[in-house]
C-alpha cells in the first residue's frame, strides 16, 4: 500500500479564494460593460432654447445694405480752366444760385468777348440793308406810282378820241392811236407792279438770310457767356453737396466732375442679399428697412443681374412720407424682404446649425427641462429668425437652439 501526500489544508482554500476573486473580477467587468454611459452635463446658462408653435408665417430674407440718393447731380465742367477756389466743402446745403467753386479761362473771356462784337457787326449789316432795301423799294414804288399816272392820262384819252370818233369829231386813225397808247401804259403799269411785287419778296428774302446771320451770331455769342458764367460752378438743384473730387490748382477740361449733388429727402436703400436666397425675390415685393432709428417702410424696384462676392444687390425704394432724422446717404442699414406667407404650419425659432429642407438631429427637453434626448428633425422653408418644421417635433415640443456639436457622440444630456 502507498501512501498519499496531501496538500496542507490552508494552501487548498488559498485557491479557492483566488479563483473566486477572479470570477468575481470577470462577473464586474461584464455588468459594468453592460451600463450605459453618463450623459454629460450642460450648463443652462449656456444654451438657448425655442418652442414649436403653429400658425401663420411670414417667410422673410435678410440683407445689410445702405442708404443711397435716387437723384444724382454730377457737376461737370463745361469748358477747360483752371479751378481758383473752392468755396463750399462736402456735406453743406446747397441750392440752384449757390457757386461751388469759381474756376479761370483767359481765352474763353476774350472769345465771348470776339462772339458778342461779331453780333453787334451782323446786327449793324442787317440794319444797313434793311435801309438799303427800303429805300429801293421805295424809288420801285414811286416808279408805279408815275406809270400809273400815265396810264390813267392814256385811258382818259383813248376813251375822250373814241367817243370823239362816235361823233364824226374826229379821225379814226387818232382813236386808234389813242387806244394804242393807253394799252401800251396799261401793259408798263403792270411790268411795274409785279416789279414791285418781286421787290419785296427779294426784300423779304434777303433781310431773312441776314437776321438768321445775326440769330447765329447772338446765339454763339450767348452760348460763350453761359460758358464764361459756367466758371462759376453753380448746382442745378437744391440738395446737399456730397462730394468734390476736384482740388484748387488743377486743371480740368470739358465734362470733368466737379462736384456731386444729391436730394436728401429722395433716398432708396441698396440690400446685399445672399445669392442662395435672392432667388425668391422679386420685383414689388415689400420690404422693411430698419435706420437704427426707425423701421421704414419699402417696395423691391430693382435686382441686379449680377452677383458679387456672393451676394445679389436689390434696390428698395422707401415709402415713408418723411425718413427718420439720420436718415442720409450712405447709411448702414438693414433690410427685410417679404417672401410669402405661409398659414397653420409648424415653426420654431431658427436654431444655430439647422438649414432649410434639410433634416437635422437636434435636442428636445424632457423631463422638466433637465434632460434633453436627441431627435431627428426635417425642416421645410425657412425665414429669418424661424424655420417651417416638416417632421419629428409637434406643438409644444421645446427645442435646443444653441450650438450643440460638441455633444454628437451623445443622445442624451443633462441640463443644470
Amino acid at each position: 500500500m502507498v501512501d498519499i501526500k496531501r496538500e496542507p489544508p490552508k494552501k487548498i482554500k488559498k485557491y479557492i479564494y483566488s479563483a473566486l476573486g477572479v470570477i468575481a473580477l470577470v462577473a464586474m467587468t461584464i455588468w459594468v460593460s453592460t451600463l450605459e454611459a453618463a450623459a454629460p452635463t450642460v450648463e443652462s446658462a449656456t444654451v438657448w432654447t425655442g418652442t414649436v408653435e403653429r400658425g401663420e408665417l411670414l417667410r422673410m430674407v435678410r440683407g445689410p445694405g445702405t442708404l443711397v440718393p435716387e437723384d444724382i447731380l454730377f457737376v461737370s465742367a463745361r469748358t477747360a480752366g483752371r479751378i481758383e477756389r473752392v468755396l463750399i466743402e462736402p456735406g453743406a446745403l446747397v441750392t440752384p444760385d449757390t457757386v461751388i467753386m469759381v474756376l479761370s479761362n483767359p481765352d474763353l473771356e476774350l472769345a465771348v468777348q470776339n462772339a458778342e462784337w461779331e453780333w453787334r457787326r451782323a446786327e449793324a449789316g442787317f440794319t444797313q440793308l434793311r435801309v438799303s432795301l427800303e429805300q429801293a423799294q421805295l424809288q420801285q414804288q414811286s416808279q408805279v406810282a408815275q406809270v400809273e399816272a400815265l396810264y390813267n392820262q392814256a385811258s382818259m384819252k383813248a376813251d375822250r378820241d373814241k367817243q370823239l370818233f362816235e361823233e364824226s369829231l374826229t379821225s379814226q386813225i387818232t382813236m386808234l392811236m389813242s387806244k394804242s397808247q393807253a394799252e401800251a401804259a396799261q401793259t408798263r403799269f403792270q411790268i411795274e407792279e409785279t416789279r414791285l411785287a418781286k421787290m419785296e419778296e427779294s426784300n423779304l428774302a434777303q433781310l431773312a438770310g441776314q437776321r438768321a446771320q445775326v440769330d447765329q451770331r447772338k446765339a454763339e455769342s450767348e452760348l460763350r457767356s453761359r460758358d464764361l458764367d459756367a466758371l462759376l460752378v453753380r448746382p442745378s438743384i437744391t440738395g446737399v453737396l456730397q462730394s468734390v473730387p476736384v482740388e484748387e490748382g488743377q486743371q480740368v477740361q470739358p465734362g470733368t466732375e466737379l462736384a456731386r449733388v444729391v436730394d436728401p429727402k429722395r433716398l432708396k436703400a441698396q440690400l446685399r442679399i445672399a445669392q442662395t436666397q435672392a432667388g425668391e425675390v422679386v420685383i414689388g415685393q415689400a420690404a422693411r428697412i430698419d435706420t437704427r432709428n426707425g423701421i421704414v417702410p419699402g417696395r423691391v424696384i430693382r435686382i441686379d443681374p449680377a452677383v458679387v462676392n456672393g451676394t445679389v444687390t436689390v434696390d428698395v425704394e422707401l415709402l415713408a412720407d418723411e425718413l427718420p432724422p439720420n436718415a442720409r446717404p450712405d447709411l448702414s442699414v438693414d433690410g427685410r424682404i417679404e417672401i410669402e406667407r405661409l398659414s397653420d404650419v409648424l415653426f420654431v425659432d431658427r436654431p444655430a446649425y439647422g438649414q432649410a429642407n434639410q433634416a437635422v438631429g437636434l435636442f428636445k427637453l424632457i423631463a422638466d427641462g433637465t434632460e434633453a434626448i436627441r431627435a431627428t428633425v426635417r425642416f421645410g422653408p425657412s425665414s429669418v429668425d424661424k424655420i417651417v418644421v416638416l417632421e419629428g417635433l409637434e406643438v409644444g415640443d421645446e427645442i435646443i437652439l444653441s450650438d450643440m456639436s460638441r455633444y454628437d457622440a451623445s443622445d442624451k444630456v443633462r441640463i443644470r
